[in-house]
């Protein structure tokens, strides 16, 4: 499964006109992070998209469920998205339960991105990445879409070191 859920991060950075060139994905800061950092050619001349990516704790998830990418958004946005191997109709809008350690449970209501294949979380969410879940020890995420659930875990150890090197090559 982290085999396709890299690849998937890959493909929903730049969205359906992405061809992979087989870029490496970097580990970022110590071995136990497990963030992913990648970086791809946009559809445009010049363009370029980076994100980290963390694959789901395979033993407490759904096999559908790949794991969290955090990844950079036009104008300086960050976008949250939960990747999925198993895409929602493109047009839905799952809802997403995101609870914390410790920090109780929040529902929302998202969009598809990625043809199905990733949940895009409101825009309120990227605040989470950029302070709260820097500290908690993992994230329990259930998404839901007409009689469809997909629940998974998300370790976020590293997170704090992987989105300041996301947060860095964002205007680059």
């Amino acid at each position: 499964m982290s085999i396709l859920s890299l690849a998937l991060t890959g493909w929903l950075l730049a969205g359906p006109g992405y061809d992979p060139p087989g870029r490496p994905f970097i580990e970022i800061a110590n071995p136990s992070s497990i963030w992913k950092f990648a970086r791809t050619q946009g559809p445009k001349e010049g363009e370029s998209f980076a994100s980290i990516s963390k694959t789901a704790e395979t033993m407490q998830s759904d096999p559908e469920f790949a794991g969290l990418i955090v990844r950079c958004a036009p104008k300086g946005k960050i976008d949250v998205l939960v990747a999925l191997i198993r895409p929602f109709p493109p047009r839905s809008h799952p809802r997403v339960t995101i609870s914390s350690t410790g920090g109780g449970a929040q529902t929302f209501e998202a969009s598809m991105a990625a043809a199905g294949a990733a949940v895009l979380l409101p825009d309120e969410i990227s605040a989470f990445a950029a302070g709260k879940w820097q500290t908690t020890p993992s994230l329990s995420v259930v998404v839901k879409e007409s009689d469809s659930e997909i629940k998974g875990v998300v370790a976020l150890n590293g997170l704090r070191e992987a989105y300041n090197s996301l947060q860095a090559s964002c205007g680059q």
